[in-house]
């Protein structure tokens, strides 16, 4: 009887889980249906599929020409987004099974519900990755707060990648938490498919493996990164060549990538020279943190690769905002950190963290959009926040004794 209770329990769990998804879903299209765009998606989903249909390489100017008249009914004219491929190719295999539905609205659904659900498995990762004990109500804010904040609706209503690479990267530091190395390596391998992200954080994660002689996620990593690029090339011989020249490109028509780019545009007098300057203090912060985190546990593994995390787009790698859902798991940490060190206060600290990056930069982006366009005010916010707040945390989350602390205030409190 018991089993069969707990059967039905397990059904039932199920059952509202995919009713949630099919609602989910069908939400998704109704929105998609009244409201075109999936730009950042588009590009690879038709690029994707004109290969996989036509074997026309999604580098061609054939390829690019069909997705700009699909976007705009004509040829991209040079001051507007050009819509190219940019991704290594071996990115088809997240795209393969929604380039083969024809109908590009359905397409756009699915993606984005499996983006929603990848949003909540990111948030929920980062809370096991900082072992939040968190309270339930305190959870389910997190929660809501990671769905409904700025980093998340951006990626999600453009369908952009990032928000996959910020699970895969979360699922490869759980992994490693877990010594699962060669699960570790292979989701590293996947990241690449925005090595913008997480260039900085793979350098440490191969300097900090090799430290603590877990080889094989170095070599699970090197392994799965060569096979999807040799895979890759025997299916478009040149590929690399075609999605470096689109590379090239990129810059041209999209928005400052960088503090230097974006410095230069502000004040073209001393700009560059800032970002240059920038560049070189974080530089020398990221390496004294690296030495200090090699051969420690994975405490002080954690908050290091959140700090390499935060840094690279500050640091002169050109990235996006819309890729700043990787953040979230070091949120997460600066979070339960108040949460545990200051308990009733912290609480009221994380709540109020989570008010003002949630309102605060919905606002800022509002109040500063123009024509439609994200002012480039928002590459800040986000990152110069957690940086303060992992340094503000930092004796107390790689602190090797903190556990053991935690556990005494506890008892204490239990004690009361």
């Amino acid at each position: 009887m018991y089993s069969q209770r707990n059967i039905l329990k397990y059904v039932i769990v199920w059952v509202l889980a995919l009713a949630g998804i099919v609602g989910l879903g069908w939400v998704n299209y109704r929105y998609s249906a009244q409201n075109p765009g999936g730009n950042d998606f588009l590009p690879r989903w038709l690029g994707t599929r004109l290969f996989l249909m036509e074997g026309q390489s999604p580098y061609s100017e054939q390829t690019t020409l069909e997705i700009q008249e699909f976007v705009y009914g004509r040829a991209a004219r040079p001051d507007e987004d050009q819509v190219l491929f940019v991704y290594p190719f071996y990115s088809f295999v997240l795209y393969a099974p929604f380039a083969l539905i024809q109908d590009y609205l359905l397409a756009r659904t699915l993606w984005m519900t499996v983006l929603e659900l990848a949003i909540l498995g990111v948030a929920g990762i980062g809370v096991a990755l900082s072992r939040w004990r968190a309270s339930l109500p305190l959870l389910i804010a997190f929660l809501i707060f990671s769905a409904l904040w700025y980093h998340s609706i951006r990626p999600l209503i453009n369908g952009n990648t990032s928000i996959l690479i910020a699970l895969f990267v979360a699922l490869a530091l759980w992994a490693i938490r877990e010594n699962h190395d060669v699960l570790a390596g292979i989701l590293l391998a996947f990241s690449t498919i925005k090595p913008q992200v997480i260039v900085l954080l793979m350098v440490f994660i191969i300097l900090w493996a090799v430290s603590r002689r877990r080889w094989t996620i170095v070599w699970s990593f090197v392994g799965s990164l060569a096979l999807l690029i040799a895979g890759a090339s025997l299916l478009i011989s040149n590929w690399v060549l075609q999605n470096i020249g689109q590379i090239i490109s990129y810059p041209i028509y999209t928005l400052p990538g960088s503090p230097g780019a974006i410095f230069a545009e502000w004040m073209p007098g001393i700009g560059s020279q800032l970002g240059w300057f920038l560049t070189g203090v974080l530089a020398v912060i990221l390496l004294l943190e690296w030495r200090l985190a090699l051969g420690k546990d994975f405490r002080w593994f954690y908050w290091t690769a959140s700090l390499t995390l935060v840094i690279t787009p500050l640091i002169g790698v050109r990235t996006a905002v819309a890729n700043y859902i990787v953040l979230l798991p070091a949120l997460a940490l600066v979070l339960e950190t108040w949460d545990q060190r200051w308990r009733r206060a912290g609480r009221w600290m994380a709540l109020a963290g989570m008010l003002v990056l949630g309102v605060g930069i919905w606002w800022l982006f509002i109040a500063t959009l123009r024509d439609g366009v994200q002012h480039p005010i928002l590459f800040f916010p986000l990152p110069v926040f957690l940086l303060v707040s992992l340094y503000w945390v930092r004796w107390w989350a790689v602190n090797p004794t903190r556990p053991l602390l935690d556990e005494l205030r506890l008892s204490q409190e239990d004690l009361f």
